[in-house]
This record gives C-alpha cells, sequence and structure tokens, in this order.
C-alpha cells in the first residue's frame, strides 16, 4: 500500500526520494509528497494523483536539503486531498510519514484538540506527529521521543520521523509494516521496499517487529521492542535493475507474464533428483516432520487464496489428508479446530499481508505442529516469523495483479504435496508421473504462452461487455476464480466464477447474450459433466469462450469460441489454464485503456486489516 522513501546524506537527497517514489507505484497509491530540511527550515511539497504530478510540482518549486522524507498515500482515513497527503507536520517542527492504521485514532484526536493542538487533516497519521512533539517538549533526544509515543498507538505502522532541530538524524519505527534500511557510504537510506533504493545502495538492513532505528550519515542505532541495542545484518540485495525495467514489454504485467517459463524453472531448480522430490527443501529433517502431519490448514488472501485452494485438491488427492483453505481475513477472526498434527501453511506474494501475518501470529496461541510459509521475499516478516519456509523464486513481481507469482505458488505447493505424499504412501510410479510433469513445465507453458495473438483476438469479445462469468470443476474452479479476479482487477468488468455445477443454482439466471461465460474445459474425467453445463448456457443465448485441453474434441459453433491448449494436459493443468486467462485480462485492459500495472483503487502490498 503505501510507500515510504528516506534519506540522510551530504547530498541534495530530493531526486533521491522522488526516483524512490517512482519505484514504490506499484504499491497503490493516490496522493504524494516529500518533505526536506533546508536552510530555513522543513520545506514541503504534496500533490494529489501520481507521482508524475508531484515531479512537476517539484520543479516549480525546487526543495534542496540533506535530509528528507517522503511518501505515497493509499487512503484510509480522509479522501485523497493535498491536505491528507504526507508528510504531515507538526508545530513547523516534526515532519511524519506513515504506513498503516492507528486504531485509536479517534481517541488521540480529541485528547490533541483538547490540548490545543490544530490538527489540519484527516489523517490518523498527523497526530503521530503531534505526540512526538509534545515529547520533544519533554526531552531533546528525537528516538527517545518517538519510542516514548509508540506505546499510545495501538495498530500497525511503519514511521519516519525528522526534527527540525536535530538536522542530523532521521528516526524510524516499525509494527506491522514493513521497513529496510539502506546503506551507503556516509549515507543512509530507508523506504517501505528495497526496490526503492536500488539507484543508490545493494545493502540492506531489515528491520524486525518492534524495531525503532536512529540513523545518522554515519551509522545506524538499533534497539528492539524492549528497547535493547541489537545489530541487524547487512544483506546484499541480489535485485538488479534490468530485473526492475519493462524493457521490450508495454507494461510490467505483461513481462512478468512472459517470465513465467524462467521463474518456474528457477523454482524446481534443486528441489527435485531423479524420479523423487527433495523433502530437504523445507529444513534437514523435514522428512521426519511431514510424517507426523495428519491435516494441512492453508491460510492466504486474494489470488494467493486461489493457490491454496488449488492445493486443497492436490493434497486430499495424492496424500489422502485431509486438507483445508481459508481466507486469512476470516481465519483470524475465528476459533479453527486445530487436530492433533496439524501443518498450518500461510501464503503470501509479498510476506508483509496484514491479515495473513496476523492469522499466522494468532496461529502461536494454536497446536499447530508447524508453521510453514511459502513466499516470494526473503526477508519478508512473514519469512522470519515462521517455523518452515519455502521461497517461490518467482522475482520481484511490480504489477499489482499477480501472475508470476501465482503459478509459482502452485509449482511449490505441488512440491509440498509430492514431499507430503512419499511420507504417506504415494506410490513411487505416481511420484516419478509428477515429477516428470514438473521437469516438463517450463517448456509447456511457452508453448502456452505462444497462444497469445489468439488470446488477444478473444479479448475483442469482452471489451464492450459489463460483466463475465467464469465457470470450472474440480482442481479448475479456483482457476476459474483467479480468471475472473485477472478480469475484474484490471478492465473493470464485473467477473464472478462458479463451479459449473453450481450454474443451475441461481447464476443461470443472468446468462443471457450480454454476459459472456468463460468456462475452463480440460480433457478428464470432469469433461463431460461441464459439457453439460456449457449446453445449459447455450439453450438461454449465452455465448461461450472455452479455453479447451488438447484432445477434447471441443466444436466451435454459433455463440461458441474454443481455444484449444497445445500441450497434452496433466495433473499440473491449473498452471497450464492460468495462462490464457492472463493474457485474456491483460488484453482486454489494454484494450479499454485502464491502468494495467497500477489499477485503481488496489495495491500491491496489503499491509492494512
Amino acid at each position: 500500500m503505501c510507500g515510504i522513501v528516506g534519506a540522510i546524506a551530504q547530498r541534495n537527497v530530493t531526486p533521491i526520494l522522488l526516483e524512490g517514489l517512482r519505484r514504490l507505484e506499484y504499491r497503490g497509491y493516490d496522493s504524494a509528497g516529500i518533505v526536506v530540511l533546508g536552510s530555513d527550515g522543513l520545506d514541503r511539497v504534496r500533490t494529489v494523483g501520481k507521482v508524475e504530478m508531484l515531479a512537476r510540482a517539484l520543479d516549480a518549486t525546487p526543495l534542496n536539503g540533506a535530509l528528507g522524507l517522503a511518501h505515497t498515500r493509499w487512503a484510509t482515513h480522509g479522501a485523497p486531498s493535498e491536505r491528507n497527503a504526507h508528510p504531515h507536520i507538526a508545530g513547523d517542527r516534526v515532519a511524519v510519514v506513515h504506513n498503516g492504521i492507528i486504531e485509536n485514532h479517534a481517541e488521540l484526536r480529541a485528547e490533541l484538540a483538547a490540548r490545543g493542538d490544530l490538527i489540519a487533516s484527516d489523517t490518523d497519521s498527523e497526530l503521530i506527529a503531534h505526540l512526538i512533539g509534545h515529547a520533544l517538549a519533554d526531552q531533546a533526544d528525537l528516538a527517545a521521543a518517538v519510542r516514548s509515543c509508540l506505546g499510545r498507538l495501538r495498530g500497525a505502522y511503519a514511521i519516519a520521523v525528522i526534527d527540525r532541530k536535530t538536522p542530523d538524524r532521521l528516526v524510524v519505527a516499525r509494527a506491522g509494516s514493513p521497513l529496510v534500511i539502506g546503506v551507503g557510504i556516509e549515507e543512509h537510506f530507508v523506504a517501505s521496499d528495497a526496490a526503492a533504493l536500488l539507484p543508490v545502495t545493494q545493502q540492506f538492513r531489515y528491520l524486525e517487529e518492534g524495531d525503532v532505528a536512529e540513523i545518522r550519515r554515519t551509522g545506524v542505532h538499533i534497539t528492539d521492542r524492549d528497547g535493547r541495542s541489537v545489530e541487524r545484518p547487512i544483506h546484499h540485495s541480489q535485485l538488479t535493475q534490468e530485473r526492475l525495467d519493462r524493457g521490450a514489454y508495454r507494461h510490467f504485467m505483461l513481462k512478468e507474464i512472459h517470465e513465467q517459463p524462467r521463474v518456474l524453472a528457477e523454482t524446481l531448480e534443486g528441489r527435485m533428483t531423479g524420479e523423487r522430490v527433495l523433502p530437504e527443501m523445507f529444513g534437514p529433517d523435514a522428512e521426519a516432520l511431514f510424517a507426523q502431519v495428519r491435516a494441512v490448514h492453508l491460510v492466504a488472501c486474494g489470488t494467493s487464496h486461489h493457490a491454496a485452494l488449488v492445493a486443497r485438491y492436490w493434497i486430499e488427492a495424492l496424500t489422502g489428508i485431509p486438507a483445508t483453505a481459508e481466507i486469512a481475513s476470516e481465519f483470524r477472526y475465528r476459533h479453527p479446530a486445530v487436530p492433533p498434527g496439524t501443518l498450518l501453511v500461510t501464503l503470501s506474494q509479498s510476506g508483509e499481508t496484514a491479515d495473513t501475518l496476523a492469522a499466522l501470529r494468532m496461529s502461536r496461541e494454536l497446536p499447530y505442529l508447524c508453521r510453514l510459509a511459502i513466499c516470494n521475499v526473503p526477508e519478508s516478516s512473514l519469512v522470519r516469523e515462521s517455523d518452515r519456509v519455502l521461497m517461490t523464486r518467482a522475482g520481484t513481481e511490480i504489477g499489482v495483479a499477480s501472475t508470476k507469482a501465482f503459478t509459482t505458488q502452485l509449482v511449490a505447493l505441488m512440491l509440498l504435496a509430492l514431499c507430503l505424499g512419499q511420507t504417506h504412501d504415494l506410490a513411487p510410479e505416481e511420484v516419478a508421473r509428477i515429477v516428470a510433469e514438473l521437469r516438463a513445465l517450463p517448456s509447456q507453458v511457452e508453448q502456452v504462452l505462444a497462444l497469445e495473438s489468439e488470446v488477444a483476438a478473444l479479448a475483442m469479445r469482452l471489451v464492450h461487455r459489463e460483466h463475465a462469468l467464469f465457470l470450472g470443476r474440480g482442481v479448475e474452479y479456483p482457476i476459474a476464480m483467479e480468471g475472473a479476479l485477472k478480469l475484474k482487477e484490471i478492465s473493470y468488468i464485473h467477473a464472478e466464477a462458479y463451479a459449473a455445477g453450481e450454474l443451475k443454482h441461481g447464476p443461470l439466471a443472468l446468462v443471457s447474450e450480454a454476459v459472456p461465460v468463460i468456462a475452463v474445459a480440460p480433457n478428464n474425467a470432469l469433461l463431460e459433466k461441464l459439457l453439460s453445463n456449457l449446453h445449459e448456457v447455450r439453450a438461454r443465448g449465452g455465448e461461450l469462450l472455452v479455453f479447451a485441453g488438447a484432445g477434447s474434441h471441443l466444436n466451435e459453433t454459433e455463440g461458441v469460441t474454443v481455444l484449444a491448449l497445445p500441450v497434452a494436459l496433466s495433473t499440473l493443468s491449473p498452471v497450464l489454464f492460468t495462462l490464457p486467462l492472463q493474457l485474456l485480462a491483460y488484453h482486454v485492459a489494454v484494450l479499454k485503456g485502464t491502468d494495467v500495472d497500477r489499477p485503481r483503487n488496489l495495491a500491491k502490498s496489503v499491509t492494512v486489516e
């Protein structure tokens, strides 16, 4: 969601801050701003809209200073407006940027108003600046003042603070939202995401939950949640600028769709041998752990939840172990029954998804056998706080609508299912068959992506529609859900997915010539059942777009368009059917002229509840 960038150096930091904001645009935002400590005090520029609007404002009103903060805001408290944009300033002295939500903001606002503070915005974030300003009236040390205020805040936050009277440092703190410190030569930087700082450093310290850091040009002092001095190691990022550029592609989303053969191969690399998968990818004693598993709970949000739904089918089919897939925002507020030997699996692309993290933390009070994270960001909170981890190796995903992160999650979940199967009597020849399919998968993905021009032609059939239905059966039902989500995310067409057998239990009332139906039709045991559902659609005048499996022998007729995938489908068909649905959503969005990589109202990393 919101993005933070900060810097302290011997040079003007405004260009660094602005470029950092540009690199955080993928997170989703509605306004942007920069504050620097100049020769006459705190100088600030804020705008509503894209970072480019802020850049134009800075051309008209240049800022110059060696200490500064920048922010892109995603509105929670208060509408998008200049006065609600960050950074916020209190008493012409303290400037603050904040990610997250302060849940007791109403109580704090009333208290500050009673003290006579003039609060200029509708945000919860400005209140933090006022609290710190009052604390500085009692103590001169900025870090101590910040720490004294943190106990007043209920909710999630990452904050960065500068003080006009303390020009040689900035202070940051995190609880529930990520922050990273970039290390330079006699200069330091902070950001919500290391990608924002790649132009100036590849050396990073990742703050842990509850940390407070005082950052100067020449060094960093970090204290943990208990106020004890701690060292956070420096990590060298493997990210490169080339990986974060669009290259020849029009949008990051299209680039990331076409990166899937490579990242799937990288996710599989070193995790299979001969005709088996290697349990050691989950830790040295993983095989003994998996032998104890008697149930699996998968918890995730959005696209990751769709991956969990697919995994539920795979785990139960291959191992006989009962599995559930739950939405994290629901799971965290109920009282789940946890049978002995239950493995908890959390999934998140960013590893900072607020509801998934909260579910993981809640699980510490429950008798889970182990907590396994499947994630794409090595230094994320989810990874650090889990017992076991499997990285998906998708690389940085910029497009808000997830593509390669989803398919690499599917492959990681199949590796988990096979590891469980190997310790729960899955026949060796069945393991060998699926391992062979995994080895062939990157090449098959390339073949399916070669259908792009044909899928783009199909997009013309949807561009002027307002609604669409997606149908799937069995393990393809979650893929239909994912296809509907992609279409609505980036084209703003209302799309819903249904298990095809449920069509006659209500959704059939929606079918008409104006509502196209997109069906996922693998050539498997459920094909005949699915065809019956499709006949129901045609009998009521509905237009059908069918993505079919090779050898399904579906014929095109009036109102029925069939696009057959050019590869023999297998247990991994959910991965392959995902690809044309991604391409369909992409090309519909391009035709409609939407902001494909940054769709309205959405954020890449959802770090608030």
